[in-house]
């Protein structure tokens, strides 16, 4: 799937463990992923085939985040369905650091979240963000999403509860990417 003329984004491949391992040695993404830390090539294998399994259940739908020009994996997204039967699905993503500030996370965010409520007609996506994360909530406000409010001690992050604030976009709100957005 094509996130704008840089990125594309596509099922997690076994090619792409040394995005694991990067991912692995940020001190934030695995304190809020299963990406596995500290790195082992087992563990990097196995958060592999969990992707595939999430897509293969239905549980939702993750991608890697890959660089045009190179291929090069930069990141993830992923778009889970846990909630569906309540008309909710819920989004998340990372980027690796040398990915960040140029645009990846929005075009990314952009594409799934246009995708989800255009052809897949959920009713409702949710993003769970901290509150010092001003640069995700930037994103996410900027593709549509609204700031519903603080959930305290929401989420588990490494070994602390800690509050998150919680942004959400409606089927009917408007578009996400430029186009319009139906109900299904």
């Amino acid at each position: 799937m094509s996130a704008g003329p840089d990125f594309v984004l596509r099922p997690w491949e076994m090619s792409d463990l040394p995005l694991i391992r990067e991912a692995s040695l940020d001190p934030y993404i695995p304190l809020i992923t299963t990406i596995p830390a500290p790195y082992s090539e087992a563990a990097a294998e196995a958060f592999v085939r969990r992707q595939w399994e999430r897509a293969a259940t239905g549980a939702g739908y993750p991608f890697a985040i890959v660089r045009s020009r190179d291929r090069r994996p930069v990141g993830a997204i992923g778009l889970w369905l846990r909630e569906l039967p309540e008309g909710r699905g819920s989004l998340g993503y990372w980027l690796t650091d040398l990915a960040r500030g140029q645009g990846v996370a929005r075009a990314a965010l952009r594409t799934v979240t246009g995708w989800a409520l255009r052809d897949l007609g959920v009713p409702r996506l949710q993003l769970y963000i901290e509150p010092w994360n001003t640069a995700s909530a930037r994103i996410a406000e900027d593709i549509g999403f609204r700031r519903e409010g603080l959930l305290r001690g929401w989420q588990q992050v490494g070994d602390e509860r800690r509050d998150m604030a919680v942004y959400a976009l409606l089927n009917g709100d408007g578009p996400a990417d430029g186009r319009a957005v139906t109900a299904h």
